[in-house]
């Protein structure tokens, strides 16, 4: 029986802040009766609120996101093993004759459960806090505003929710069992509210299909739900049971004859879908938008940050243009992602913030593209853009790959440096040349004073960079010319 999603347009009905208000409105609804288009509209909106939460988890570090799903997570629940329980009632009645025994006694115990579930539904609906909810809700609409919807971070996140979901469904085809549906069925729902949520674009095109193809799956499940259910009834005989199995059946085919022929073949929605989400140098920066959004959160000055990762990336170019630095695999996108996220550890703390900032990245889940131990890598060279120098003996080394660690120490001495020129965040260095002459390396900087305060900054930060690359380094300033300006803004992709 179709769990019926009528009504959800998105339209005026988008962000936190109006689902919020409807979970409010909707409690109310439900009163003492719980009739199942009433449940039905509560879990909605609880879902919205929730599916929006799991979504900004993962690019706003604060924690109201958890306590906003922690908030409602008992009362979905209720709802949901309500829910469950009137569908059943719907399949029973719809598939049973008035006179069958096994309609009726199901009919039976489903209603004495129906109404125990009731009692437990009531009873967190009169202990729901609403005051704390709203709070967090006024709070976290104001945080979700930061992140555009049909945004760049969206795309990448729907397009992580679509790999997961159509890695289910070639298993499920595959295998053709229960469990594989089932999970088939989560995926797509994950899937479907990412495109609900954030990308509303997406979804005045898709989110038909994407409602008919997860009631068709859905269906699937509650008839697998009842036949467990008619399987573990001794009380019927075995020839009535077997004709119910045969409709069971029967149902079920119909609706995974239907998936498939939506879904499969060269002309899959799957496909279509696809097609329409970031791929390749697009999801690689989508990527990086995500980390340099929730860093945004947290770092009190982005742009000084944004003017460092620029700085420390010519600074690598220069390296690697002069033979200085041999480029590894992903090592300049490690190097860019630490220097955007090197001061989101000002949020806790003035002093040591570098060591805050390796705690909060290694906490990241790691965007698509991006491994756990790239996020390691981005940690450890963020931890070390100030403060003491790397150790051989410290944990954040010691728990990198061996081959990795002279790799991660260099960067962090590009970054250290780099850091360095904007050191009071007046933005003075905009750009930097580097060049080798008479066995030093040369950093010219258009804006940097040699007589200026930088200067005496400059001269301790340059030390790491230097015992790295055996070559001792002088900081001169730079009136570039229009060629040189053309090299200097070259930034390679791919390194």
């Amino acid at each position: 029986m179709a769990r019926s999603n009528a009504g959800e347009t998105h339209g005026s009905r988008a962000g936190l802040e109006y689902w919020a208000h409807r979970v409010l409105v909707e409690s109310d609804k439900v009163g003492s009766h719980f009739d199942p288009d009433a449940v039905h509209d509560l879990r909605v909106a609880l879902r919205r609120c929730r599916s929006m939460a799991d979504g900004f988890v993962l690019i706003d570090p604060d924690t109201g996101w958890k306590q906003l799903k922690k908030l409602g997570k008992t009362l979905f629940s209720r709802l949901g093993e309500l829910r469950d329980v009137q569908v059943m009632v719907e399949w029973v009645s719809r598939l049973g004759q008035p006179d069958d025994p096994i309609r009726k006694g199901l009919l039976d115990s489903l209603a004495t459960k129906e109404q125990q579930l009731k009692k437990g539904a009531q009873e967190e609906v009169l202990g729901f806090d609403r005051k704390e909810w709203e709070v967090l809700a006024q709070k976290l609409a104001k945080h979700s505003q930061k992140v555009p919807p049909e945004g760049v971070v969206f795309q990448q996140l729907a397009v992580e929710r679509w790999e997961d979901a159509y890695h289910l469904h070639r298993r499920a085809l595959r295998n053709r069992s229960q469990v594989a549906f089932h999970q088939l069925r989560i995926g797509l729902k994950k899937f479907r509210y990412t495109v609900e949520n954030f990308l509303p674009q997406r979804h005045e095109r898709w989110g038909k299909d994407l409602r008919e193809l997860q009631d068709l799956l859905g269906e699937v499940h509650d008839l697998d739900v009842l036949w467990a259910i008619l399987r573990g009834r001794g009380d019927f005989g075995h020839e009535q049971r077997l004709d119910w199995q045969t409709r069971i059946k029967e149902e079920r085919q119909q609706r995974l004859s239907k998936y498939r022929h939506r879904m499969a073949g060269p002309h899959s929605l799957w496909l279509a879908w696809r097609a329409e989400l970031p791929k390749n140098e697009a999801l690689e920066d989508a990527g990086a938008a995500r980390l340099r959004t929730w860093a945004s959160f947290l770092d009190p000055d982005m742009e000084h940050s944004r003017l460092v990762s620029q700085l420390a990336l010519q600074l690598y170019d220069g390296l690697v243009r002069d033979g200085i630095l041999h480029p590894g695999k992903n090592t300049r996108r490690i190097l860019g992602a630490a220097a955007l996220l090197h001061d989101v550890g000002r949020a806790r703390a003035k002093q040591g913030h570098h060591k805050d900032s390796y705690r909060l990245i290694r906490e990241i889940v790691p965007p698509l593209g991006w491994t756990l131990q790239d996020l390691r890598a981005v940690a450890a060279v963020a931890r070390y853009h100030c403060g003491a120098l790397p150790r051989s003996g410290h944990k954040c080394l010691a728990q990198l790959a061996p081959s990795r660690r002279s790799a991660i120490v260099r960067l962090a001495g590009i970054l250290r440096l780099a850091n360095a020129f904007d050191l009071s965040h007046e933005r003075k260095v905009r750009r930097l040349h580097v060049g080798r002459h008479d066995g030093a390396l040369i950093v010219r900087g258009e804006g940097y004073d040699e007589t200026g305060p930088t200067a005496e900054r400059l001269a301790g930060a340059r030390y790491l960079l230097e015992v790295t690359c055996h070559l001792p380094i002088l900081v001169r300033s730079w009136t570039p010319t229009h060629g040189s300006v053309m090299r200097a803004s070259v930034q390679p992709r791919g390194r």
